[in-house]
């Protein structure tokens, strides 16, 4: 039997980009898990991980959790960097 660790491994994403899409869709982490890994495979699904964060980012800042949005930012800046992903940050991204 595979192990949610297992599953992290196999999904080719980080427990926090899980965490961030569970958190944007309103799901548990195993079906964010699933739903990651399929975005992965998908021909726009990498856009739609960053659109997730950056949602992520916006919904923090607006509620003033800017210690959440500046660990989102980082987590964005790694899933650009890990996933061979364009460079398509806003510049409300950047601050």
């Amino acid at each position: 039997m595979l192990s949610i660790e297992d599953c992290i491994a196999l999904s080719g994403l980080t427990e926090e980009e899980i965490a961030a899409i569970a958190e944007h869709e309103h799901i548990p982490r195993i079906v964010a898990l699933e739903l990651g890994h399929y975005f992965l495979c998908s021909p726009n699904g990498k856009k739609r991980i960053r659109r997730i964060i950056r949602d992520d980012i916006e919904a923090a800042r607006e509620k003033g959790d800017f210690v959440h949005a500046a660990k989102l930012k980082l987590l964005l800046q790694h899933f650009i960097a890990h996933h061979a992903c364009v460079p398509t940050l806003r510049q409300d991204d950047r601050r």
